[in-house]
């Protein structure tokens, strides 16, 4: 008996996902659990195993196509059996109903949009009526591109000379990263304030304790001490650690510390989640921030490791960025971003002298908070800093 493979709802709101490459081909022999194909999902690799034995009758999906839950994935029969009858439809885990397959750009049926509490806010801010839209999202929901595009139609790219452009297929890590940056842009009303900081007593600290902390398999870097000062600071400035429900139209502050660290992979950004930064240790989070890095760079990061951070920090001075404008982290409303520490010369007791600068930029989302709040977090984020004995002072 054949049955077709669906792809399952495999939970967290993830409606779609990037096929990024099959592992069997048509007439192969599969065994029970065994890997099928890779699949991207919000910037995690996942790999789908079949629920099932047999012979690989069909494959359904191309490499690079997107596929939405519910869509079959690949026909599976016994062997010697007749591909062409059908059964009912797999998951991963357990099943799901039989039902048509929904095609990607598939629209809603009338009277029943599909579309975010944002999407139906911004239609209501600019006027729109959802039900003249034909929405590109997953069974034909409406995406915040979608109205974007009826302000600012898609015009094709002039054409040029053969051998003076080329294309680079949009997908993959790099078309998440576009997705999300829009809608964090269209999503929120950011600004960012920055600020300089005098670190030489950090400096001198890390210095110090390097070698012990790396003496027990740790590399001790800045991103430990950034991140508890920002903890430590956000205590204060609760209205920095949360999210906007725009639907009840509500600030959610958040109770715990979540913290987002950007790590820089081959393919583009990605952004695991330290857990609980409050209970941990300077050298819990190194740790940690080590094995997060890896396994994001490696691609065997976990989708749950993604999900959840209310509050994010991303460290492009160790790339030799000075100063930038980082791209809130949506649903975060604020992200820190630490630049590249130079000498320079400073103000230091009175006298002027050669001092380690840390450069730091601050985007908020001016919905939740004002300016003069946002310039006292990032001002005790900097005096943290400044002088670190006082995260172990106020440490608890």
């Amino acid at each position: 008996m054949s049955f077709d493979f669906k792809l399952p709802d495999l939970g967290e709101g993830i409606a779609e996902v990037e096929l990024r490459r099959w592992l069997v081909k048509e007439g192969d022999r599969v065994a029970e659990h065994q890997v099928l194909a890779e699949v991207e999902s919000d910037k995690a690799v996942v790999e789908v195993p079949s629920p099932h034995g047999g012979i690989v009758a069909r494959i359904h999906r191309n490499e690079g196509e997107t596929v939405a839950v519910g869509q079959t994935l690949v026909t599976i029969a016994d062997a010697g059996e007749n591909v062409q009858q059908r059964s009912p439809s797999f998951g991963i885990v357990g099943s799901l109903p039989e039902a048509e397959e929904v095609p990607r750009a598939a629209s809603p049926a009338a009277g029943a949009v599909q579309a975010t509490p944002l999407v139906r806010k911004l239609a209501r801010e600019r006027g729109i009526d959802l039900q003249s839209i034909r929405g590109s999202g997953p069974r034909g929901s409406i995406t915040p591109e979608d109205l974007e595009q009826l302000a600012t139609p898609q015009r094709p790219v002039a054409d040029q000379p053969a051998g003076e452009v080329e294309r680079l297929p949009l997908r993959g890590l790099r078309r998440t990263i576009a997705r999300n940056v829009l809608a964090a842009q269209r999503a929120t009303a950011f600004v960012t304030s920055m600020e300089e900081v005098d670190i030489t007593t950090l400096w001198e600290l890390r210095l110090r304790e390097q070698h012990e902390v790396e003496s027990r398999g740790t590399h001790l870097t800045f991103l430990p001490f950034f991140i508890k000062a920002a903890q430590h600071a956000l205590r204060e400035h609760p209205r920095l650690n949360a999210a906007i429900d725009d639907a009840a139209e509500e600030i959610v502050l958040k109770r715990h510390y979540h913290f987002g660290i950007a790590v820089d992979t081959e393919e583009g950004l990605m952004v695991p989640v330290i857990r609980d930064v409050d209970k941990k240790s300077i050298l819990h989070l190194a740790a940690e921030i080590q094995e997060l890095g890896r396994r994001a760079r490696e691609r065997t990061i976990a989708v749950d490791d993604l999900r959840g951070s209310s509050f994010t920090i991303t460290n492009y001075g160790h790339f030799g960025g000075t100063f930038a404008t980082p791209i809130i982290n949506w649903p975060d409303v604020a992200i820190l971003g630490c630049g590249r520490i130079v000498e320079r010369p400073w103000v230091h007791q009175g006298a002027i002298a050669i001092r380690k600068i840390l450069h730091l930029s601050l985007t908020f989302d001016h919905r939740v908070t004002d300016g003069v709040d946002a310039a006292r977090f990032i001002g005790r984020v900097a005096r943290y800093l400044e002088d670190p004995d006082l995260l172990f002072i106020e440490s608890i």
